[in-house]
């Protein structure tokens, strides 16, 4: 046993809802070789205890014409406390902007990883120069552009 009580035949199903959260109860069912009102209830289990945020799709940039890209940003913490704004403020900022997929706070030699889905490269220079680099307490940004999701 894990945290929240979670168990293997948790863990499974997660797995199974990762790779397609689309399946109905009754597919997860049989492919757990469980009863269907056990799979309907940790799931349930599974969405209280907030082991599961939410459902999502996955988009395609190929087939919508689209360009995505990961950035990290480097926060200037000295400009964030002479602002009385925290990092958690900033991403709540940054996440905001309806071109932002996802935003993450991690450790390491940046701060803050963004995910953004754009219509072009102009957008994603637009939003990189003239949205992002102009939040106060940016200091720096690096910019990957997604060649292929696999």
């Amino acid at each position: 046993m894990s945290q929240n009580n979670l168990d293997e035949k948790d863990f499974l199903l997660l797995k199974i809802l990762k790779e397609n959260s689309k399946l109905s109860t009754k597919e997860i069912s049989k492919k757990l070789l469980m009863p269907l009102t056990t799979i309907h209830n940790r799931i349930k289990k599974l969405e209280r205890i907030n082991a599961i945020k939410n459902y999502t799709v996955n988009l395609n940039d190929k087939t919508l014409g689209t360009l995505s890209a990961f950035i990290l940003v480097t926060v200037d913490y000295n400009l964030l406390k002479l602002r009385n704004t925290t990092q958690h403020e900033l991403v709540k900022t940054i996440k905001a902007n309806d071109l932002v997929e996802q935003t993450a706070m991690v450790t390491g030699s940046h701060d803050i990883i963004i995910k953004v889905r754009v219509k072009n490269i102009q957008e994603l220079d637009n939003f990189v120069t003239t949205y992002l680099r102009n939040l106060h307490g940016i200091q720096k940004t690096q910019t990957m552009v997604i060649l292929n999701e696999v």
